[in-house]
């Protein structure tokens, strides 16, 4: 098995030998051993780690946010490695439109073609939140329009670290749902409710009140309905959507 150096994988990752020395003093990132020469060094499976970290960090996770995600006993690198490609591949297409918009711009002010005021903006991150939001409102009225105003609010007020906090609870209530699911456990058991009612108290976090019985039963049914939470959840194990929907309901009727 090939072994490297704190020097060799600096060269090969582009991440430097301070950086990867800071990563061993703070536990993210430890060598597979040091040699009685002082040298580290570093196999496979501490490759691997290092992909995750530098993942993580593309999608602006801190360095105590993505020591928490690896931590969890039921990190699976596989599934993680799927969710990164999913969001990646939607970050990748947003680029490509980003990319028109700029060249219809071009080709406009240089006169060879016409375009229109709204296309100006085609592309930017606030497009994918704004559809979001006028599909919710469409679909549950001007009570959710107060929802999300009120949660836009909220989170107007968090840090960086209550996000990746916020992004790793929801992160680690998912992976465990999918082992559940994997481990057979019905939607209904001890196991999985426990990790609906953590993930009952992250959506409270940005509603006015938690959810109430019929608003969550609501939520279970929207997940189901926008093809982007069906991707999300199917990407990460097959049939966890569906699981995840039995599973806040049976919370639902049997708690709220």
């Amino acid at each position: 098995m090939s072994r490297y150096t704190v020097k060799q994988l600096a060269t090969m990752s582009g991440v430097s030998v301070r950086t990867l020395h800071h990563y061993d003093q703070i536990g993210l990132l430890r060598p597979a051993s040091v040699g009685e020469n002082g040298y580290r060094y570093y196999g496979r499976e501490e490759l691997l780690r290092l992909q995750q970290i530098l993942f993580h960090r593309e999608l602006e996770f801190p360095l105590d946010a993505i020591a928490t995600v690896l931590a969890a006993p039921d990190f699976d690198r596989t599934a993680a490695l799927r969710r990164h490609r999913t969001m990646l591949d939607a970050e990748a297409r947003r680029y490509r439109r980003l990319l028109r918009t700029l060249d219809d711009t071009l080709a406009a002010l240089e006169g060879a073609t016409d375009m229109k005021d709204r296309d100006l903006y085609q592309g930017f991150a606030p497009e994918k939140q704004a559809e979001y939001e006028a599909w919710v409102i469409d679909r549950h009225g001007a009570g959710a329009k107060a929802e999300i105003d009120h949660g836009k609010a909220v989170m107007k007020g968090w840090t960086a670290g209550d996000v990746a906090g916020v992004q790793a609870e929801i992160e680690a209530v998912e992976a465990g749902l999918a082992r559940a699911m994997a481990d057979g456990l019905p939607p209904d058991s001890a196991a999985a409710a426990d990790l609906i009612r953590r993930h009952h108290a992250w959506v409270a976090r940005s509603w006015k009140a938690p959810p109430t019985r019929e608003a969550y039963l609501g939520l279970a049914a929207m997940y189901g309905d926008h093809p982007d939470f069906k991707a999300r959840y199917e990407t990460r194990a097959a049939g966890l959507l569906e699981y995840l929907q039995a599973a806040m309901t049976a919370f639902a009727e049997a708690t709220l």
